[in-house]
C-alpha cells in the first residue's frame, strides 16, 4: 500500500456520475487514452469497472508520476504504465488508441495547447472513435453559474493563458480538426461532459 497518496475531492465527488456516462460511450474493447490523469484516481475507478478497456494515463512532462501511488495500490492488469505528454508536440508516446478522455485540462491548458489537443488526436483517432472532454465550460461568452464565472476569474488571475472555454470556439475547432459534437451532458458542479466523435 502506498502511503500520502495524491487526492483530489474533485475527482472523488465526479467519478461515479463521469463514470455512468463513459461507460456507455466506450462500450467496445479498445485503449483509452487519458489525457492530464492526475491524481490517476479516475484512472483506477473507470478501469476497475470498466475491464473490457486498456486505460493508458498520460500527464505533461514531470507530472506522469503523479499518478502511480493509486495505480500501483489497485494493481490492476488493464491500467498501462503512464507516460509523460505534452500535447504540443509532433511525437506522442501512444500509437494506437481506440478513443480518448480528457478531465478538468481545457481550462488549464493554453488555447494553442487545447488546439494540439484536438489536432494530435485527430491525427490518432478514426471515423467515429470518441473523446470525451469534462470540465465547465461557458456558452455564447455567458458562465452557466455564478461559481463558475468567479473559478474563470480566478484562472485568468493565476495565469493569463487559462481560463473556461467557450463552447462556440470549441466548436469551431472541433469542426477544423474533423470532430462533431455528439452529445453534451449536465454534471454535478456546473460541469459538462462533451461527447466529441471523429468524422
Amino acid at each position: 500500500m502506498v502511503s500520502d497518496k495524491p487526492f483530489s475531492q474533485a475527482c472523488e465527488n465526479n467519478k461515479q456520475p463521469i463514470l455512468e456516462r463513459i461507460s456507455t460511450i466506450f462500450t467496445d474493447p479498445g485503449t483509452i487514452l487519458e489525457i492530464g490523469t492526475g491524481t490517476g484516481q479516475h484512472a483506477v475507478h473507470f478501469a476497475s469497472a470498466l475491464p473490457h478497456l486498456a486505460w493508458q494515463p498520460s500527464d505533461r512532462p514531470g507530472a506522469s508520476r503523479h499518478c502511480l501511488g493509486w495505480i500501483t495500490d489497485a494493481a490492476l492488469t488493464n491500467i498501462l504504465p503512464p507516460v509523460e505528454l505534452d500535447v504540443a508536440s509532433e511525437n506522442w508516446p501512444v500509437a494506437n488508441i481506440d478513443g480518448a478522455y480528457s478531465a478538468n485540462t481545457a481550462h488549464i491548458m493554453a488555447w494553442e495547447e487545447v488546439e494540439a489537443m484536438f489536432s494530435g488526436l485527430a491525427k490518432r483517432m478514426t471515423t467515429g472513435m470518441p473523446f470525451c472532454l469534462y470540465g465547465p465550460f461557458s456558452y455564447g461568452g455567458k458562465h452557466t453559474s455564478a461559481s463558475n464565472l468567479q473559478f474563470d476569474n480566478h484562472l485568468r488571475s493565476q495565469a493569463p493563458h487559462m481560463g473556461i472555454r467557450d463552447m462556440d470556439e470549441l466548436l469551431e475547432l472541433a469542426k477544423r480538426m474533423s470532430f462533431r459534437l455528439e452529445n453534451d451532458y449536465e454534471m454535478p458542479a456546473n460541469n459538462r461532459l462533451l461527447v466529441w466523435r471523429k468524422r
